[in-house]
Formats: structure tokens, sequence, C-alpha cells
């Protein structure tokens, strides 16, 4: 059920939901990855809702992807490749509310996810992965054109 009482929907991401995605791909790396890669080049230069929303608009990428809906709003979003996490995003302004939790119990139940990668520094969602039955494995590699690392979570 949604917090309103209404029951929501983790359902496959469609071509309709893109500028959604996109929106919430954009403003949520903002607020989360600012503070720990200090670049506003990428923040607000390589980081923009057209090209995100053109990137994601490919098959290969649609494809892996759910979408959170609520009342009519997608709310986050995940994406799974094979048995791996690669994204889980929720809406800043949705956050706190359990939709993160149902799309990563959903990803375990329905694809038997068993890894993702997170920063290092990201330690809100290392906690967030932990409370989900995953943990820190000891690999760890440097986000691609970044000094950052991020390490590797299994369940």
């Amino acid at each position: 059920m949604g917090q309103t009482g209404k029951s929501f929907l983790i359902r496959k991401a469609e071509i309709n939901d893109i500028s959604r995605i996109a929106e919430i791909l954009v403003f949520v790396k903002r607020m989360n990855y600012r503070v720990i890669f200090r670049n506003d080049a990428v923040s607000f230069g390589e980081i923009q809702v057209i090209p995100v929303a053109e990137e994601y608009s490919h098959p290969e990428i649609l494809d892996s992807i759910w979408v959170y809906e609520d009342e009519g709003i997608v709310k986050g979003l995940i994406r799974i490749v094979g048995k791996e996490v690669v994204e889980l995003y929720v809406e800043h302004f949705f956050q706190g509310q359990g939709i993160g939790a149902a799309l990563i119990e959903f990803a375990i139940k329905e694809h038997d996810v068993r890894t993702l990668w997170v920063l290092e520094k990201n330690t809100s969602a290392i906690r967030f992965y932990e409370a989900h039955g995953f943990h820190v494995t000891g690999n760890k590699e440097l986000e691609e054109g970044t000094p950052e690392y991020k390490v590797l979570m299994e369940r």
C-alpha cells in the first residue's frame, strides 16, 4: 500500500516513463553525489535531463528498469541486469516512505538479485542495503573517471 492507503505498483518501465526517470536520476544524483565528487562540471554540465532521457530510452537500458508507481506518479526506479542491482533511486521528496525498501525487496524476491556496487563514501546507501541482507565484500574498484571507490555488496 502507498503512504496514502492506496495501492502502489512496481512495473516494467515504459517509454512514457522516460522523462520522469530522467528527472529522478538527475535530481537524486546531484543531491547524493555532488558532496562526494565535488565536481560541478559533471553535476550540472554532464548530468542533464535530456541527454539522460535519450540514453535511458534505448531498449537495452529501458528493458532493465522497473518503476515504483503510486497514485499515477513514478516515485522511484530500480535497474536490474542479471542478478545485479545496477541502480536504485527514489525521488528526493518521497524518500523515507518505504519505496526503496519495496524496490529492493522486489528485486530480491522476483529477480533473485545477489550483488550491487555502491560508492564507498555513500554510507547511507550501504546501511540501507545492509538492512536488506547485503554485506560489503573485500572487492572495490575506482568509479570510472573519478578518484572515488565503489565497493561490491553481496547477499
